[in-house]
């Protein structure tokens, strides 16, 4: 009974496709926050903190401070797992597990960076208030100017 294709081992061609994804400009589309990951032999549960910080009004200097510490924690674990993925002999199944796992690490880098600069839950929906403002105005300017079309 023959293997599998996961259980063959990674070509060096696979290998590159997988790494450059990781790089890609929209890599974190799609990708899940792990949640949980070891630091320094710790179990931290990085989906549940990133999600209790997104929702936070605001961000104390000590979470601010944190965070930056959680970012450089992450970007070394990161580190890591691409250079595992660069060199160590891998299955496909393996391969594609590490770079899963290291793109939800990099999606948690991102979140955590738009937390620490202040893309708060606030933000978002201020946002989304002033373009629902927005695009009621552009409605009732286009009704307007239908009407004035149809009156003419």
């Amino acid at each position: 009974m023959g293997s599998s294709n996961s259980d063959r081992l990674i070509t060096e061609w696979e290998r590159k496709q997988l790494l450059a994804e990781l790089h890609t400009r929209l890599f974190w589309v799609g990708e899940k926050i792990p949640y949980f990951v070891e630091i320094n032999g710790k179990k931290c549960k990085l989906h549940e903190r990133i999600w209790d910080l997104i929702n936070q009004e605001t961000i104390s200097e000590d979470e601010k401070k944190q965070i930056e510490m959680g970012i450089d924690l992450l970007r070394n674990i990161v580190r890591a797992k691409e250079l595992e993925l660069q060199t160590k002999e891998l299955t496909v199944k393996e391969a594609t597990d590490l770079a899963n796992e290291t793109a939800g690490l990099l999606r948690a880098i991102m979140d955590l960076r738009e937390i620490e600069d202040g893309i708060s839950i606030q933000k978002q929906k201020e946002f989304h208030d002033i373009f629902s403002t927005q695009r009621t105005e552009e409605i009732r300017r286009w009704l307007d100017f239908l009407k004035s079309i149809k009156k003419s």
